[in-house]
Order: structure tokens, then C-alpha cells, then sequence
């Protein structure tokens, strides 16, 4: 008859907190089963307040770690000054700034300082051209002669294979960084097309990774042809505004008039001195010619991360981030990493295979290098994970940045459960 009863409020509170434990187990899991709340939407729904004491210590315990981390940096002479972001699921949990944007001046950087952003503007064009694609305005196949008529690589047989695939991809068969030099000369993309003729292909188009910034940058002009719209217009209107990427930039005439602007370095010794910035890349900007914020890229990697299916949908962003060829050589940074198994290229981006616990994970992966600025970006995809760092100096911890940034994000997340955990669970038995 009273045999309900057996529900006390002992029994109640044990129930509550293996509830408790669940809920912040989840906040570092499979993307199925997270539960992460972004502080700026706290207000706007109804959320139990152990949650939100959950995220606030995560928060603020990472802060904390990367503080010290990029203090650490900073006081060694590694780097100037830094733009971070970390984004979990839909959530941005770290925006910030570290150091100062002219090391002659106490300006700081924070979360809206722009940076110059180099190739990682190529994965911008890869998902552009997603997008395009999903719209039915192009196709992978669309050959690049098709549009730029003076293009040519090779005899016409060789030239009819070079689509916008194999440009987006780095496997056209030019010889490696061709023709960077006029990129960076200023040539406009339409004069340097007609230059590929005397060109002598190194592989059939597909089979070889050959890292272009001239060859890949034609993407944009194919898609300005196909839309009768600049690369500019296309990212701002399809991305950029519905993002409220609102620090974003694509010329140099805007980042010369920004003033809240990471200047950028370069070392002399154990000495750093201020540079001026450049014109490189605006005239590709496809390649390398993006300049954005950490608040920015926060912003951008929510979509990478397939939380924005009203501006592209996943199976879009999926088509930019299949191995299309893999990257053979192995001489490369990323590849020292931890767990690393391989990398290949897709469409402006590295994918990288890691083994972590015994299972293998993906990484989404680029680097960016221009006037004298250095960047990293990292999606995990399995974690539903972001990561970018954006330095106003060629620093060598760029090469190891996202792991250190990848382990501390683990590491403060499971020390903070664990003792988040043995808080709780005092204080339940302390009232059984």
C-alpha cells in the first residue's frame, strides 16, 4: 500500500545528482548527446541553474588555462599578441584576445581585433563553392577553361580535365606554388590565367597534392563568371551578414582604415619590430585574402560545425570536407602531432586521421601565413569541437598550437568535472 514511499528525499537527492553527473559528463561528449549552453542565451531559455554553473566553470577554468599559456608565450618573446576562440557545439565558450596589437603600444587585442587570416581564406572558397553547388548554380565538374577561355595547363586534353574539383583540391598538376610570385606581385588573376600555358604539368589533373595559392584562387573567378558577383559580395551576402560576421574584411583600403587592427611582426634577433601592412592576396582573395576577428571566426566555425542549416545544409559542408587526395608527404608540422595516422586534401581544407583512445578521430584542418601573420584553425567534427588562433607574428608556436590548445580544452573539462563531481557529491551525502 505505502510501497511509493520508497521514493524519499535521501533517495531523491542521490537520483538528482547521478542526474547531475550525466549532465556534465555530456558537455564533452558526442555531438548527439552534449548539452552546451552559450552564456549569451542563458537569459533567453529556461535552463537549470546547475547547468549554468557547469558552464561558467568550464568557462572560466579555461580562460584561466589559456591565460597562462599565452602569458607564458608573450613573456618568452614567442608571440606578440593572439586571437582565440573555442567553440563547443552552437555555443562560443572562449572569444578573447592576449597580448598587445603593436608591441610598441599598450593597445590590447581583444575578441573584435582583426587579423589578416592568409590561407585560411581558402576554406571560406570551399564552402562558398559548396553553397553555389547546393544552389545549382555550379557543379564540381565545371571545367576551368569553360570560364577563364585563355586558361591552359598542358596540351587541350590535359586542359579539359582541370575542374573546379581539382583546383579546390590542389591536385590541377601544376608544379608547387606556381606562379605565387605574381600573385604577390600584384597581378590581377584574369593576366596570370593566360601564364599557365608555358607551364609544364607535373601529373594528371586529380592525382597528385600540389599546394597552389595563383591555381586555387581561379576558383573565385569561376564563380564571379558563373554569378556576375565578386568573391566579396558572394561570402558577405551568403555568409557573412546572416553570421553577423561583423569585423570581417576582404580588401586592403578597409583593414588599413580599421582601427582595431593587430599590426603585424617580425623578429630580428630576440628582437621584434612592427610592419607595415601589405597589398598581398587582395587580388586572390580566395587564397589569402580574408581579414577577420577572433569573435569572427567563433561565428564561422558554428557553421563548419553544421549548426547553421539555414544558411548551409551538412551534407553541403560534407562535399568540402571528403578526402579528396591524400597528402604523401611527410614533412609537414601537422603531421608531428599527436596520434596522427594521415591527411588528405578536400576543398580548401586539410582532413587529418588521429588516433585518440585507441580510436581513430577526424580532424578539419588549416593553416594561413601572410604578411608576416601567422593562424591555425581546427574542427573536430567527433567532439563537435573549434579551434582558431590567429597570431600578428610568424611564430613558431604555430606548429603546435592547436594540439597544446586541444589538450588543455580536455584537460580542463575533466579536471573541472571531476571536481565539480566530488563538490556535488559532498555536498548530497553530507545531507543524507
Amino acid at each position: 500500500m505505502h510501497r511509493f514511499k520508497i521514493f524519499t528525499k535521501p533517495t531523491f537527492l542521490v537520483f538528482a545528482f547521478f542526474l547531475l553527473i550525466l549532465s556534465v559528463v555530456s558537455l564533452f561528449a558526442t555531438p548527439e548527446k552534449q548539452v552546451v549552453v552559450s552564456i549569451d542565451k542563458i537569459d533567453k531559455i529556461p535552463v537549470d541553474q546547475n547547468a549554468i554553473k557547469i558552464y561558467k566553470w568550464h568557462q572560466q577554468e579555461l580562460n584561466d588555462a589559456l591565460t597562462t599559456y599565452f602569458e607564458r608565450a608573450i613573456a618568452s618573446g614567442d608571440i606578440i599578441g593572439a586571437g582565440v576562440s573555442i567553440v563547443k557545439g552552437d555555443s562560443i565558450i572562449i572569444s578573447e584576445g592576449f597580448g598587445k596589437r603593436n608591441i610598441k603600444l599598450k593597445d590590447k587585442v581583444d575578441k573584435e581585433t582583426v587579423f589578416r587570416l592568409g590561407s585560411i581564406s581558402k576554406g571560406f572558397a570551399g564552402v562558398l563553392a559548396a553553397k553555389l553547388k547546393s544552389e545549382g548554380v555550379l557543379d564540381w565538374t565545371d571545367k576551368v577553361s569553360d570560364y577563364i577561355p585563355n586558361f591552359q595547363l598542358g596540351d587541350i586534353a590535359n586542359t579539359n580535365q582541370i575542374t573546379l574539383a581539382t583546383i579546390l583540391s590542389q591536385t590541377s598538376g601544376a608544379p608547387y606554388h606556381s606562379y605565387t610570385n605574381l600573385v604577390e606581385a600584384g597581378l590581377s588573376l584574369t593576366e596570370i590565367a593566360t601564364r599557365f600555358k608555358v607551364i609544364a604539368p607535373i601529373s594528371k589533373p586529380g592525382k597528385m597534392y600540389s599546394y597552389q595559392n595563383a591555381m586555387f584562387a581561379l576558383s573565385g573567378e569561376i564563380m564571379q563568371r558563373l554569378t556576375h558577383q565578386d568573391i566579396t559580395t558572394l561570402l558577405n551576402d551568403r555568409f557573412f551578414k546572416p553570421l553577423e560576421m561583423n569585423t570581417v574584411s576582404m580588401d586592403y583600403q578597409t583593414l588599413e582604415h580599421t582601427k582595431n587592427v593587430a599590426l603585424p611582426h617580425s623578429k630580428s634577433g630576440n628582437n621584434w619590430k612592427t610592419l607595415k601592412l601589405n597589398h598581398n592576396y587582395y587580388n586572390a582573395v580566395a587564397a589569402g585574402g580574408i581579414n577577420a576577428s577572433a569573435l569572427d571566426m567563433a561565428k564561422w566555425m558554428e557553421l563548419l560545425l553544421g549548426h547553421h542549416s539555414e544558411i548551409i545544409n551538412k551534407s553541403a559542408l560534407q562535399e568540402v570536407f571528403n578526402p579528396f587526395i591524400e597528402i604523401k608527404e611527410y614533412n609537414k608540422y601537422y603531421q608531428h602531432w599527436p596520434g596522427h595516422i594521415s591527411s588528405s586534401y578536400g576543398f580548401g581544407w586539410r582532413i587529418h586521421k588521429f588516433l585518440e583512445n585507441n580510436e581513430e578521430k577526424t580532424m578539419l584542418h588549416h593553416g594561413g601565413s601572410v604578411n608576416s601573420y601567422r593562424n591555425e584553425i581546427a574542427v573536430y567534427p567527433d567532439a563537435d569541437l573549434g579551434i582558431c588562433v590567429l597570431l600578428n607574428s610568424n611564430s613558431k608556436l604555430a606548429k603546435t598550437v592547436i594540439p597544446d590548445i586541444y589538450k588543455l580544452v580536455k584537460e580542463v573539462y575533466n579536471e573541472a568535472n571531476s571536481k565539480m563531481i566530488t563538490d556535488y557529491s559532498e555536498q548530497v551525502t553530507s545531507r543524507l
